[in-house]
């Protein structure tokens, strides 16, 4: 189950969401991205400082400047009940969807529930340690941090760090070496009790602010459309990498892909987009 909405004060600002996959073709030659300065050694990731009140920072866009990046994020969803689904042969990953990226050589940040991570741990691993990706925390159990979130199960108060702790630790289980310290709610839905509670956590809410229209889409060209409608300088695009539940989105990033470039894009992790906010932790 994969439904985005962006909630806070009891506030809800839907954003249906999901991804696909397709055959990979041979795309056109990737213009490059700017490398990383060589030799350099892994600096703590950037987060946003928290506000006056002590919440956990939220982010939903980088600067809106000349310097046009834009951030592809993909939500690696499981719930913690679909174990079940997974045995019966329901594929929730989308190799086919990491391949195009790689091909594309495109720098993504894939927002990964532990869940995921413990039923698919070679591809969470093969992930985490290449270092196109990052890997950022979606949860655990894919339960809603608020209620009344599109039906989803909901995680008591006591329990909502516990649960983003655990998602790091299947990542580590999975050898993930460097997990962000990122963390995507569930359904995008908040509120200032989830915003509260995971403050000792140390994490940065990254909300988004294109919505892909990916969830359960079957027109790939739809979805192409949609994110390149919504794009601007500093834009994070919500999509998504579950085989099952998104059956275009690999075959719209052919599209996508190219056209930004040629508009003249740079593709980022969130990690940069964050790291040109200010004021940070």
């Amino acid at each position: 189950m994969i439904i985005q909405v962006t909630r806070f004060a009891a506030v809800c600002a839907l954003g249906a969401v999901l991804a696909a996959c397709g055959a990979p073709d041979s795309p056109p030659a990737p213009r490059k991205e700017r490398p990383a300065p060589a030799g350099a050694a892994p600096s703590r990731p950037p987060t946003l400082a928290p506000g006056p009140t002590g919440l956990t920072p939220v982010f939903k866009n980088g600067p809106r400047t000349r310097d046009k990046t834009v951030a592809l994020t993909f939500d690696a969803d499981m719930t913690a009940d679909q174990g079940p689904r997974a045995a019966a042969g329901e594929h929730f990953d989308n190799p086919r969807l990491i391949a195009t990226l790689r091909r594309f050589k495109v720098p993504s940040t894939v927002f990964m529930t532990g869940r995921w991570a413990d039923e698919y741990p070679k591809e969470a691993r093969s992930i985490g340690r290449d270092p196109l990706f990052e890997v950022a925390n979606h949860s655990y159990s894919h339960y809603a941090f608020t209620e009344d979130c599109y039906g989803l199960p909901t995680v008591p108060e006591n329990r909502m760090r516990a649960d983003v702790e655990r998602a790091y630790a299947s990542f580590r289980k999975a050898g993930v070496p460097r997990a962000m310290p990122y963390f995507r709610f569930p359904g995008g839905c908040y509120d200032q009790r989830a915003l509260r509670t995971l403050s000792a956590a140390g994490v940065t809410a990254v909300q988004w602010d294109v919505v892909s229209g990916d969830a359960f889409a079957t027109d790939a060209d739809a979805v192409a459309q949609q994110v390149l409608d919504g794009v601007r300088p500093g834009s994070v695009v919500v999509m998504h990498c579950t085989r099952s539940a998104a059956p275009a989105t690999e075959q719209a990033l052919r599209t996508i892909v190219p056209e930004l470039r040629k508009r003249g894009f740079r593709f980022v992790k969130v990690s940069e987009l964050i790291g040109t906010a200010a004021p940070l932790r």
